[in-house]
């Protein structure tokens, strides 16, 4: 069976089974603070699990994209290393939200793996919790039974609690599970050594193939169990896993999910696959990280370089660093790659064919990117290097390494592989010592502690939102809890009913205020989180029971309103203007201006800014009524030519909202007709990505205080000239009189340099054959740097350094000859960063030219004089 077939049989077996069939939600995160990146199947469903939403069916399945590259569940080191981890992979999965329980989950999944699929029983064994003393748990004699009837009990194996009882995170829906391995050897090997024995082991050919979870319990912040009210099933298949069984191969890499990909690269580098093992690694890996950055750009992240984006530009980097060591890759490849991709993987997963040319393009130029800096990186390595020989060591020290890791995103197995090509070593106990006190730091600026839900009202307990219709609501808590970090600690609480909008789509929350009587409680913000609206307040209220009467802050609930709209305006204005591709890629709504991030590939030029800028004003005076559908069948809104944003997943049930031609999805707050918007102004157009362009814009109040302040600017320019007839005439001829003043004193400079060139010469010293010069000339940097490069033209063996203090800013700059770079005895880079410790600065360079700042001009004697003893210690 091919891939395609073997996910549709999953499909076709399960909806047999009354199960509803859902789509991936995509792998990047939204409204929750726990994740970065969909890691199992479930998290798609985890309000249910919680209780914070109803089920869309009581039996779900489908096959979800999942990410594992951080936190807890992290494969990374493990890819393209052995046959079956992956960074990016297909789960297949079957659910039950209070329905079916163990007997049925274990009964199907034998049924299908066995009886459909035709994996022989006696390849496979099956785990199930041993228990746990600590936790109080006994064994699951319950799955142990039911598998019985399956399997003979020396196949049932009992597992313990790290691989045999799932749990969400530190609190929440949890309980025992039983996972299903499957002994790929060949009899021979059976025969010699039981699969009994090789179960979660790591062996490559003794696989899991399929944990069954059962959720029953809930662990509490003190780590205490509580049964469920409802028990659930949550069971993950892993897709390529299972193709790489039922195709009969060693190795997930070897299955046609893989081997288009990796044939296309073995034809690029021109190297076989199967014939040098490194080689064999890198195409691997190349392979699997293609998967996950393609589909992480498809489902809106872009690298970058902070949180998730920040982690596919890891991936990204990762694949180039190993084409470009192993494969011989010196320039961009891997985008190449991509309609590779879309081949095998388009039809299933229409977002890949939808944005290809956008992928491709990130991709490129993240490649392009990563290629300068790896070359940087090495240009740093080689002065290590050079230092750490010049002094006869052969341990380079791990900071130095981290040094790398941290500045050039240089991996350390690439440091050490450069080094033991050139007969030197490196510190990994020092690296790794980094590394922690690096994660340490961040953990320690992001951390916080939430204590457990204090329920208040259990009969209020479903959360509805009022806010489309009202900014006022009498309400109850039904909930909340605290949350203490390094700063301060907050108080998170739930409503029954709420006007505040919880920060979701790119709009910000709402802030007001909660009042009992004469107390008033103020919401400085609101969340959402798994489904939930998390309204945030410094203080408890006094009496959490009470009934309060809750208030949005009306004026700026409006301004975010005007601005929200507004981004559905300039979407279709855009896309009119610049054409149908235009699909919107992120966006930034709160009270004070808006952004709007955008595919397109090319600058705004000024008529085109000038044109969306004035239909969007159109737009806004023909004052469009708002069209709303609250609750609208998705196919219904689909045919009324709704826009649905790649990397947000929707249910069955939408809300469209519709201004005149600008028809979109979206659950946000919005005005009642567009007039009242007043006005729109762009204020900035830029670009923030490949392919991704960016627009800020201002509307209502902020647009007109915008448009007085340069109406003012402009008045002020006016009466700053005496002919203010024509200002514009005025200012051309202050710029070219200005252009000639530059002139005359670029000259001036250049005659004064000239002059003070020969008392530079004439203060050469010979220090162990070198031409040392060190002074102080009362010249800008600009000069010094001249007289520095004439210098290193006429003479050989030099050596120069200038301290300089233009405008009370302390300078250095050192230049070196070409003769004493070569023989690697003096590197200017390295030396200015010793030196600018004396003026309380930095800097850096080349080998032959560097130059440094600080802000302590009295250093620069001493610096001068340490570079002289520099020069003596050297040796003729």
């Amino acid at each position: 069976m091919t891939s395609q077939q073997i996910r549709a049989k999953f499909i076709e077996f399960f909806q047999s089974k009354q199960h509803e069939i859902v789509s991936s939600a995509p792998m990047v995160v939204k409204n929750d603070p726990t994740l970065m990146f969909i890691n199992a199947g479930m998290n798609q469903f985890k309000d249910a699990f919680l209780g914070n939403v109803k089920p869309i069916a009581p039996r779900v399945a489908d096959s979800q994209k999942c990410l594992r590259v951080s936190g807890k569940h992290n494969d990374l080191d493990e890819v393209g290393h052995d046959t079956y981890h992956h960074t990016m992979f297909e789960m297949l999965g079957n659910w039950s939200f209070g329905d079916y329980f163990k007997k049925e989950a274990i009964d199907w999944a034998w049924e299908l793996l066995n009886g459909e699929f035709k994996i022989p029983a006696d390849r496979m064994y099956a785990t199930v919790f041993g228990g746990d003393e600590k936790d109080k748990q006994p064994k699951d004699i319950e799955a142990y039974d039911i598998w019985t009837k399956h399997l003979p009990k020396e196949r049932i194996l009992d597992g313990n609690k790290k691989d045999n009882f799932w749990e969400m995170g530190d609190t929440g829906p949890c309980g025992p599970c039983s996972e299903i391995h499957i002994d790929l050897r060949e009899d021979e090997e059976r025969k010699l050594v039981s699969g009994a024995d090789l179960v979660n082991q790591d062996h490559p050919l003794v696989i899991e193939v399929w944990n069954l979870v059962f959720i029953q319990y809930n662990r509490n912040a003190n780590s205490s169990l509580t049964p469920l009210p409802q028990k659930h099933v949550d069971t993950g298949m892993g897709f390529e896993r299972l193709c790489m069984t039922l195709q009969g191969k060693k190795s997930n890499y070897d299955t046609d999910v893989f081997q288009p990909i990796i044939r296309k690269i073995s034809e690029m580098c021109g190297f076989d696959y199967g014939k040098d093992e490194q080689k064999d690694i890198a195409m691997r890996v190349v392979a699997d990280h293609l998967r996950a950055i393609a589909f992480a750009i498809t489902d809106g992240q872009l690298p970058s370089n902070v949180k998730a984006g920040y982690v596919i530009r890891r991936i990204l980097r990762r694949a180039v660093r190993y084409g470009y060591t192993f494969l011989d890759f010196k320039e961009p490849f891997i985008y190449k790659l991509v309609p590779v991709l879309v081949k095998e993987m388009g039809e299933f997963f229409p977002e890949l064919p939808k944005q290809q040319k956008l992928v491709e393009k990130v991709i490129s130029e993240e490649e392009q990117s990563f290629l300068r800096t790896l070359a940087q990186g090495i240009t740093r390595l080689s002065q290590i290097m050079n230092n750490v020989k010049s002094n006869n060591y052969k341990m380079v020290k791990g900071s130095e390494a981290f040094e790398l890791y941290d500045t050039f995103g240089f991996p350390f197995d690439l440091t050490e592989l450069i080094l033991r090509e050139n007969d030197l070593l490196v510190s990994k106990r020092e690296f790794d010592e980094e590394m922690t006190k690096q994660k340490e730091r961040s953990r320690k600026a992001a951390s916080s502690e939430a204590g457990d839900w204090i329920v208040v009202n259990k009969d209020d307990n479903i959360e509805e939102f009022v806010g489309y219709d009202q900014l006022t609501a009498e309400i109850k808590i039904t909930r909340y809890r605290e949350v203490k970090n390094k700063k301060e600690t907050l108080y998170q609480l739930v409503f029954n009913y709420t006007p505040f909008y919880a920060e979701s789509g790119g709009q910000v929350g709402d802030s007001g205020t909660i009042t009992a009587g004469d107390k008033s409680v103020e919401i400085t913000n609101t969340k959402k989180e798994n489904n939930l609206s998390i309204h945030i307040c410094s203080e408890l209220p006094e009496d959490c029971f009470a009934t309060f009467h809750a208030e949005v802050d009306e004026k700026r609930r409006l301004a975010i309103t005007n601005n929200h709209t507004a981004t559905h305006l300039l979407h279709s204005a855009l896309r009119n203007i610049l054409g149908e591709h235009i699909e919107q890629k992120g966006s930034l709504v709160n009270d004070n201006r808006l952004r709007f991030d955008f595919a397109h590939f090319q600058k705004l030029s000024k008529e085109e800014i000038q044109k969306v800028e004035h239909s969007v004003n159109v737009m806004i005076r023909q004052n469009r009524p708002l069209n709303e559908h609250r609750a609208i069948p998705i196919v219904d809104a689909e045919k009324m030519g709704a826009i649905a944003l790649f990397g947000e997943k929707y249910g069955d049930i939408v809300r469209l909202i519709g201004f005149g031609d600008s028809v979109e999805l979206c659950g946000g707050t919005h005005v009642s007709a567009t007039g009242q918007i007043g006005s729109f102004r762009i204020i900035s157009e830029s670009g923030i990505a490949a392919g991704i362009r960016r627009i800020e814009a201002i509307t209502a109040e902020s647009a007109e205080l915008f448009v007085n302040e340069k109406i003012d600017l402009i008045s002020q320019i006016h009466d700053s000239f005496k002919n203010s007839k024509d200002i514009l005439k005025s200012i051309h001829k202050m710029q070219d009189e200005m252009t000639l003043l530059q002139k005359e004193v670029a000259t001036l400079k250049q005659e004064r340099a000239g002059g003070m060139k020969k008392s530079i010469i004439d203060s050469v010293e010979n220090i162990n054959g070198i031409n040392f010069i060190a002074v102080t000339p009362e010249l800008d940097a600009g000069s010094v740097k001249d007289i520095a490069f004439q210098l290193r033209k006429e003479m050989n063996n030099l050596f120069f350094i200038a301290g300089t203090n233009a405008g009370n800013k302390p300078i250095l700059t050192i230049a070196i000859s070409d003769d004493l770079v070569k023989d690697g005895k003096l590197h200017a880079g390295t030396i200015i960063r010793n030196l600018a410790k004396e003026i309380g600065g930095g800097g850096g360079g080349q080998p032959h030219f560097a130059t440094a700042g600080g802000r302590k001009p009295e250093g620069i004697p001493s610096a001068l004089q340490k570079a002289k003893e520099l020069i003596q210690q050297l040796e003729k």
